[in-house]
């Protein structure tokens, strides 16, 4: 049977893309430490290992399955704590990386690598959008820096080494199992405030732009990058590949989407402007429309009402868990 190893695969993003891989009669390996994983969003039918990405261990797994694609997903993924503790970000997210490539490119070099970067950080904000991956990149935080590292490595690797990669830079992924910690949080945290019946805060005008892409689409290019042709090895940017809709989508937006399809009366709070926030992201997807036969298929509205549905869902099941809890 085909292998795949997914590093985060009890997250949100790494949990939906190993249930794609099950669902094509691949076995499936996640590896997590559970974080920020939840243990609820491992596939009953995948192998899973309680690592750290980090641990020799985990590298001593990539020589032991030698998977056909390593998916990896795992990664201090919250930008402030990478501004707060730089070091410890970089441990993770540049050498726990390293960890893995050295384990392929040592023990496994037929495995092909599928990193997540991001679409939006590695931009900074000097340029002007939409952005297309061959845009100059001045990452404007160390997780930024971090992801940027790996992928000068992965195209490093695979110049010298002839390792397979292909790096897919994220737009703001939202959906089911999101979590409010993560780049695209704001639609979690507004799903749950809405739910709570309490008012959405909004730091500064609300007009704040990204590129918010449901995880369904990020599950299906991910699943396109793992299994067709790439391009040639070549330079950093030869195979990146931006993941996103291409259309620039503000606060303000969402909160008037998300009441529509909520059916709830939105009250919003204003504070002050968060320093050092981008103000506008969002990408240019051709590349990615060209190169894989991909396009993203579920509209904002459809996929803020799915978001919302799985939200609505777990509110009323933990809601049912305290009642009979206080009885």
């Amino acid at each position: 049977m085909t292998t795949v190893l997914v590093t985060g695969g009890a997250g949100f993003i790494g949990s939906h893309v190993a249930e794609r891989f099950l669902a094509e009669g691949w076995a499936v390996h996640i590896v997590d430490n559970l974080v920020t994983g939840n243990r609820a969003n491992i596939a009953e039918r995948a192998t899973f290992h309680e690592l750290d990405i980090r641990d020799a261990r985990a590298a001593a797994l990539v020589a032991e399955l030698k998977p056909t694609v390593l998916v990896h997903l795992a990664a201090q993924m919250d930008v402030r704590k990478s501004v707060a503790e730089p070091v410890f970000d970089a441990e993770t997210n540049i050498v726990g990386s390293l960890n893995l490539i050295e384990a392929v490119r040592l023990h496994s070099p037929a495995t092909r690598i599928v990193f997540s970067s991001t679409g939006g950080a590695v931009y900074g904000d000097q340029t002007t959008p939409p952005n297309a991956e061959t845009f100059e990149k001045n990452p404007e935080s160390p997780y930024a820096v971090a992801k940027l590292a790996v992928e000068n490595y992965l195209a490093y690797y695979g110049r010298v080494h002839g390792v397979q990669s292909a790096v897919l830079r994220y737009g703001n992924v939202y959906g089911p199992r999101q979590d409010p910690h993560g780049e695209a949080g704001v639609i979690a945290i507004f799903c749950g405030r809405l739910l709570d019946g309490r008012p959405l805060t909004l730091f500064g005008d609300g007009r704040q732009v990204r590129d918010y892409v449901y995880v369904g689409d990020v599950v299906e290019i991910t699943w396109r990058a793992s299994t067709r042709d790439l391009p040639p090895a070549a330079l950093l940017d030869a195979r990146a590949f931006n993941v996103g809709t291409g259309q620039p989508t503000d606060v303000l937006r969402l909160v008037s989407v998300l009441a529509a399809v909520s059916g709830s009366v939105a009250s919003v709070e204003h504070r002050s402007e968060r320093p050092g926030e981008q103000r506008t992201s969002f990408l240019d997807v051709r590349k990615s429309a060209e190169h894989f036969d991909w396009r993203p298929r579920v509209s904002l509205e459809q996929g803020l009402a799915l978001s919302y549905e799985w939200f609505a869902a777990l509110h009323a099941a933990r809601g049912l868990t305290q009642r009979e809890g206080a009885r």
